[in-house]
Parts: C-alpha cells; structure tokens; sequence
C-alpha cells in the first residue's frame, strides 16, 4: 500500500496527529493508499515554510523571468511523468485515463499552463499615471500577495490545480495546497516528480485532510493572504465566511446548473451529440456539465428520441478498460448522494425514461446516464447540482420564455446555445447570465481563455490574463521630483 506524508518545505514530512486516511479505488471499493491526516500544527508548519520562502527565501530574490524558467522547467517535467499522474488519478478518484494523461503531454492544452504562465511572468508591466500635481512623479506597479492557500475539487485535481498554481506562482506567491480528502493522491505524487524541477524549498506545501481540521485552520492563518477555492456552492460559502473576518481575498470556481438550449432550427444530430458529450462521459462530475435542457416544443420529441438512443450506448465500468465510455462516480459518499437524488426526482413525479441506476455492480460505484423529461424549472431537480450524469429536459415555445428559465436558477457558470443561426446565438449568448457560453460546441477550454462564474457560482478568474491578475494585487507610489512640504500651521 502507497503511503503519502505531507510535503513541507521540499521534504516529506509525518503528520503531527500520526493518523492516515485511506484513499478507495472507485471502481473496486477497495483501499490502496494512506493518506497523511493532517491538523493545525501541519498546516502552522507549512505556511511557516511558504511565508519564509516568500520575505528570505530565494524565491523572494529571483526576478520575474527566472520565476519564468522554473515554471516551463514545471511543465516539462510534468510531460515527463504524464502517464504516472494519470494512472494515479485514475486510481484516485475513477476519471478515465483518456481523460487525463494526453492533456498532461506536450502541446496540450492543460501542461500549457505552465508554458503559457512562463513566458507571462515578465509580462505584467506598471504604468506612469498622469497626475495633476505639479512635480509628482506617480506610477502603479503589481505584486503578488504572499502565501497563498488553495483549496481543491475531488472530480478533477491535477487539472484544477494547474489552472490555480502556475499564475499563482507566476505572480511571485508562494503556495499551501490542502487537496480534498476525497483525492489526494493525484497532488501528492505530483509533488515527488516536481522535486526534478528543483524549486527551492517553500515554495509549493501540501496538507491533506478535512476541512475542520485543515482546510479552516488553513484559511483563517493570520499568515495567508489570499484563498484560491474550487468546490461547491455550499463550500464556497463557508470559505467565504471564514476569509471574510480577515478581510482576505477570495477567488471562487463554485457550482453550476448550466442550461443547454436547442432551438428549432439547430442541426439536431450536432446538438445531440454535444449534450451527450456535455456531461455523460465525466459521469457528470464538472461543474459546467450542461444538465438542463431546453427544447424548443416543435423538436421535443425528435431530441428525446435521439437522446435517448445515443445515451443508452454508452458502456459504463472499469475506467482502465479501452471499451469504457464512462467510469465510476468518485467516492462512495456522492455515489450515495447521486442515487437519493434521482430517488427524490422520481419521487416528486418528475418522469424517469432512462435510468442510470441500472448499471450498478457489485463492486464500485457505478451510474450511468441518466434521463428525466419534461421537468419543470421550478422543481427540485432542475434547481439543484447533481453533479451526476442526470440531465432534465423541458419544451419552450418562446425565445424570451426560455431564456427567462435559462437564468432562473442561483448558478451561473456555462450555458450552451444549438442553431444554425449564429446571430441568434450571438444575441441570446448576451443575454445569459454566465461566465462562459458556448454556441454549437460545448466543454471546450484553454488556457487563454478565463472561467469563472455569475451569481452564486462564483467569483474572480482563472485562466488569461485574469487568471493571473486575479492573484496580484497594485501598488500606487508618488514620488516627488522637487520635494517641498511647506509648514501646513503658518
């Protein structure tokens, strides 16, 4: 069995507590690795570790551009182990390999993020402000924050991270990581490979363990500047409260319950496939999937119908098996989760045409897709994440009518929009309310491109140019170029 200490100040470390806790494989049930459980003492040690590598390490002396070259050295070596992070996450948390490793190989789209902050890095460049005092030199330059803490997602850890640690370290901060309790694994073997990019010491720690006992005491560190959380809604709010009585800042990728709208001229097969492709083969765990879906009254039956026939081929099980198109729910605790919410559904009266439950083993946790039509926007189900492969489907007649649905809900992350007119699209994209909103494609990314969310779904960015913004802060300096202060009492 694969032990995992803390990793503090470049080394591997025992928790104080000299407790672990087990990580599960998903798809057998059964326990393979001891994660560290960690308390208050570890995370005092590890922002001990990322403060003094922020103020005396060597960290604090390096320019912008060599913090440049450590970041592309990050990148490569993550290419390096690409099929090792994979493996691990798989086993971690059940994501298919297909959906991991080939985005951690060189050229793809997620290890750019250490490419794409690297060359950023000396990028960020102050300004001269027009000032109408006479004599006053006055000009705004940026700075990173300090220490940092962030807080990671189970569903997809290696991908949510790098979207948070490479601008975090571009700006200049230095970093505490408290992965979920639910898949730390991934996090921490990511840690033994970046020693081969030999960043000095403080500059990245990781604490595992739960939120009582870390992720709070990590959060509320007089010593932590900044919170960086990807999580639900729920938790999103509780990190809130915590930073709010230090008046910290916060960036915050929440929850979502994103609408797919398909109008009555869309290329049917097209939006089809894109709904499908939309949540189904994550197992509906991303916080974008499109769950919701509007179809216009005149198309209904012929989406439901092609809905129905491409989800029922999908084949659900071990995620190491080339042939499997959608692998187990995470933990056992959502899996239990995911299954009274489709019990709830069905018992408030919602209509069930293709239920997912039937693909439950003996061994594992196990869902697959999951249909519900003519769900009203109002009931429980539509309102809710899931965070499963259920979808709900509802008719439309009126263009203002489904927008009005589209943003009746307290999310607001994606939205997807299906027609041939892309003027159309173009108009109604305007008039959701959504970080990010995709007409005739949906769940792309890049890492140019920011994320993030309206309303309870969240706040600031990550990714762009944003994305790095959002962990620096500005400094305005008046300097006088004929210094006089003439006694203000005569």
């Amino acid at each position: 069995m694969k032990i995992y200490n803390c990793f503090i100040n470049n080394k591997w470390v025992k928790p104080h507590s000299g407790k672990w806790f087990y990580s599960e494989n998903p798809a057998n049930g059964e326990e393979w690795a001891k994660v560290s459980d960690c308390n208050s003492e570890d995370v005092n040690d590890a922002v001990k570790a990322a403060k003094d590598a922020f103020y005396e390490g060597e960290w604090s002396m390096i320019s912008a551009a060599q913090r440049g070259r450590y970041l592309h050295r990050i990148g490569e070596v993550v290419t390096k182990y690409a099929d090792r992070l994979g493996k691990v996450e798989t086993k971690d948390n059940g994501k298919l390999p297909k959906n991991i490793t080939p985005s951690l190989r060189q050229g793809q789209w997620l290890v750019d993020s250490w490419h794409y902050y690297g060359g950023m890095c000396d990028k960020f460049e102050g300004k001269l402000i027009p000032s109408e005092a006479t004599n006053i030199h006055n000009y705004m330059h940026w700075e990173p924050y300090g220490v940092v803490a962030q807080i990671l997602p189970w569903n997809s850890p290696l991908g949510t991270l790098f979207w948070k640690l490479a601008p975090c370290l571009a700006a200049g901060n230095t970093v505490v990581l408290k992965p979920s309790e639910h898949a730390s694994c991934s996090i921490l073997e990511l840690m033994e490979i970046l020693i081969e990019a030999e960043l000095p010491p403080g500059v990245i720690n990781v604490v595992t363990g739960y939120g009582k006992s870390v992720g709070e005491p990590l959060i509320e560190h007089k010593d932590v500047r900044m919170v960086s959380f990807t999580g639900g809604t729920s938790g999103g709010r509780a990190v809130a409260s915590i930073a709010s009585k230090q008046t910290k800042p916060i960036v915050m990728e929440l929850g979502g319950k994103s609408p797919q709208i398909i109008l009555p001229d869309a290329d049917i097969d097209l939006a089809v496939n894109g709904v499908v492709s939309g949540i189904f083969p994550a197992g509906g765990q991303s916080c974008i999937s499109g769950s919701r879906i509007l179809i216009h009254k005149s198309i209904f039956k012929e989406v439901t119908k092609k809905l129905l026939t491409i989800s029922k081929k999908a084949v659900v099980g071990d995620p190491l098996d080339p042939k499997t198109h959608i692998g187990p729910i995470a933990n056992k605790n959502h899996y239990e989760n995911i299954l009274k919410n489709i019990s709830k559904a069905t018992e408030d009266g919602c209509e069930i045409i293709l239920d997912g439950r039937t693909h439950k083993k003996d061994k594992g946790y196990f869902v697959g897709p999951t249909i519900f039509s003519n769900v009203p926007n109002s009931s429980f189900l539509a309102q809710n994440e899931i965070f499963g492969p259920v979808i709900s489907t509802e008719p439309w007649e009126d263009e203002s009518e489904v927008i009005k649905k589209a943003n009746d809900t307290i999310y607001g992350l994606a939205a997807g929009i299906w027609t041939k007119d892309t003027i159309k699209g173009m108009r109604l994209a305007n008039r959701i309310e959504s970080g990010t909103v995709y007409i005739n494609n949906y769940f792309n990314a890049a890492t140019q491109s920011p994320v993030g969310g309206y309303k309870q779904s969240g706040y600031g960015r990550e990714n762009g140019w944003e994305g790095m913004r959002c962990f620096m802060q500005t400094k305005s300096v008046w300097l006088s170029t004929k210094p006089s202060e003439p006694d203000p009492f005569l």
